[in-house]
C-alpha cells in the first residue's frame, strides 16, 4: 500500500497565500454544508438547472443561492456552464441522496450544530485541553433530538459504506469464531466481516436506541448495553472502529479494560481507527484529531501511543496493518 503521507503531499504555496487560505477554508466548508443540508444537488437533476430554478425547489434565494454556488464551482464541486445554468461535477453528484457512493449525509453531520460550534469554540478547548461537552454528552444530546441523530446514523453508514470493504479485505477473519462489534453502530462492519467469515458469528454490542430498529440475523446476535456500565460479550475477537478516538486517555482506558475483564487469554482486539503519521507532514489523522478535540474531547493516536494504553489494559500489539483507506487495524492479543 501507499504510503499515507504520499496521499496528501504538501502544497508550496507563498507564506502569504498560506495564511490567507487557512483563514478563510471555512467559508466554503459552511457553503458545502448549506447546499448539502437543503437538497441542491438533488434539485439540479441530470440536465442541470439555473440558480433561481434550483432556489424555487429548495426555498432559498436566488441571489444568495448563485453566489454560493460559483464559489462552490471554482472548487471543482458544481461546473456553471452557459447560460446560467449549474450542472453536476463528479464531486458535487456525490451531494445526491441517491447516489451510491452519497456523502450527503456526512457533510450535513459537520455542519450540524453540535460540530460545527465546537470549532467556534475551539480556543476554550485549546485552553482547557476538552471541549465544553464530550462525546458522553452529545451521545445525549443525539438521544433527544431525533433528526441530528438520524443525521448522523446516515452519515456512518456512508462512511462506512466507503471504507468497509477496504478493512474488511484487509484482514483474515475466517478463523474467527466469535466477533463482538463494541459500539459497532447499526452493524454495517459486523455484517460486512460475516459475510466474508461464514463460519463465524457476531454480536452487536451497542447503546440501546442506536440498535432499536436492528435486526438481529441467525448468526448475528445483538446486545444493548453501554460499555462504561454493563459487562461486554464473550468473544474471542473484539472490534472496535472509530471508537477509541472519541475518547481521552482516561476513558479509553476504562474501554479496553472493559474488553480485557471480558476477553479470554489469547483473545483477539482489533482496533480500527485512523492513525497520525509519527513524522511530520500533512496527514489526515493531524485534521481528525482536531475534530476530536473540538467536538468529542477525544483525539486521534499513534501507534506507539496505542501499544502504551493496550499494555496498561493488559494487551500486547502484534501487528498493525494498513488498508486501502485511511484505516489501519491495531491488532492486539490479551494476555
Amino acid at each position: 500500500m501507499a504510503d499515507p503521507e504520499a496521499r496528501h503531499p504538501a502544497v508550496v504555496q507563498a507564506p502569504t497565500d498560506l495564511i490567507a487560505d487557512l483563514a478563510k477554508a471555512h467559508i466554503a466548508a459552511r457553503c458545502l454544508h448549506v447546499v448539502a443540508n437543503t437538497g441542491v444537488a438533488d434539485a439540479i437533476g441530470d440536465s442541470g438547472a439555473t440558480s433561481e430554478q434550483i432556489a424555487e425547489r429548495v426555498g432559498l434565494n436566488a441571489g444568495a443561492l448563485d453566489r454560493v454556488l460559483r464559489l462552490l464551482a471554482a472548487h471543482g464541486v458544481f461546473a456553471h456552464t452557459a447560460g446560467s445554468r449549474y450542472v453536476h461535477t463528479a464531486a458535487s453528484r456525490l451531494l445526491c441522496g441517491d447516489h451510491p457512493q452519497s456523502l450527503r449525509a456526512y457533510v450535513r453531520m459537520t455542519g450540524l450544530p453540535a460540530f460545527w460550534n465546537g470549532f467556534g469554540d475551539l480556543e476554550r478547548a485549546a485552553r482547557a485541553g476538552r471541549p465544553a461537552a464530550d462525546w458522553a454528552g452529545l451521545l445525549q444530546y443525539f438521544a433527544s433530538h431525533a433528526e441530528e441523530s438520524a443525521i448522523f446514523n446516515a452519515a456512518m453508514v456512508a462512511k462506512s459504506r466507503a471504507v468497509l470493504p477496504a478493512v474488511v479485505a484487509a484482514y483474515d477473519f475466517g478463523a474467527c469464531g466469535t466477533i463482538a462489534d463494541v459500539g459497532g453502530g447499526r452493524g454495517h462492519l459486523l455484517a460486512a466481516i460475516l459475510e466474508r467469515a461464514p463460519a463465524a458469528r457476531g454480536i452487536l454490542f451497542e447503546l440501546p436506541h442506536v440498535i432499536a430498529d436492528a435486526v438481529a440475523e441467525p448468526r448475528l446476535t445483538l446486545a444493548p448495553g453501554s460499555f462504561f456500565d454493563d459487562a461486554l460479550p464473550v468473544a474471542d475477537t473484539y472490534l472496535l472502529m472509530d471508537l477509541i478516538h472519541d475518547w481521552d486517555d482516561a476513558d479509553a482506558a476504562r474501554i479496553l479494560a472493559a474488553v480485557r475483564r471480558a476477553a479470554a487469554a489469547g483473545a483477539r482486539l482489533l482496533i480500527i481507527e485512523t492513525l497520525v503519521a509519527e513524522r511530520p507532514g500533512p496527514h489526515f489523522g493531524k485534521t481528525l484529531d482536531i475534530i476530536m478535540l473540538a467536538v468529542t474531547g477525544g483525539k486521534e493516536r499513534t501507534r506507539t501511543q496505542y501499544e502504551q494504553l493496550l499494555e496498561v489494559a493488559g494487551f500486547g500489539v502484534e501487528r498493525v496493518i494498513s488498508t486501502e483507506s485511511q484505516y489501519s487495524i491495531v491488532e492486539a492479543v490479551a494476555r
